[in-house]
Parts: C-alpha cells; structure tokens; sequence
C-alpha cells in the first residue's frame, strides 16, 4: 500500500497493483515539466489523479500518514508546477515533497 496525496484534495491508500503504473505516470510528469510539454504534462497528470482515484480509498481527514507521493492539484498547469518545484515548498504545506520523488 503506498500513500498518495493529491493537492487540494486529500490522501489516498493506493494498491500495489497501481504503483508501478503511478510510477510510469510520474516520470512522464517530471519529463513533460522538463520539456515544458503542456499537453503531455495534462495527460500524465489527468492519468495519475485518475489512478490514484480508481485504485485509492481515501485517507479520512483526521488520519495523517506521509505521503510517498504528492501529486499536484487536477487542475494545475505546468507552470504552477514549475513554480513549485524551483522553490521545492508546497503552499499551505509544511512538509515539502518528499525526500527522492519528482513531482509524486
């Protein structure tokens, strides 16, 4: 099981059988974002929420768990995630992405 948050919206309790597809899905973001490929990043990034809410039970609000992934929020552009990477906070987040990931 591996703990997903998605910004904006909330963790989730991902199956094994989905990390390695999440996997794939992030190195597609962290390459899109450095090619600056807008319409790669949208389908990578629409892959993986969809994913991690298809595969995911959502973590109740009151339980807190570390992310092994934190993705962007479902709208966001490559920009923003642009933004958030070169400064490696997240708003509104104290903890920051986690040590080793890209983007998730």
């Amino acid at each position: 099981m591996m703990i997903v948050r998605i910004l904006g919206e909330g963790q989730y309790k991902v199956r094994d059988d989905a990390t390695a597809q999440l996997i794939e899905l992030d190195k597609e973001l962290d390459a899109a974002v450095d090619q600056g490929d807008e319409p790669a990043f949208q389908a990578a990034l629409d892959g993986a929420i969809g994913l991690v809410r298809e595969s995911g039970t959502p973590v109740p609000a009151e339980e807190f768990e570390t992310a092994e992934f934190i993705l962007p929020f479902s709208d966001a552009t490559l920009e923003e995630v642009r933004r958030l990477l070169s400064d490696g906070k997240i708003p509104g987040d104290s903890l920051g992405f986690p040590a080793g990931g890209g983007l998730g």
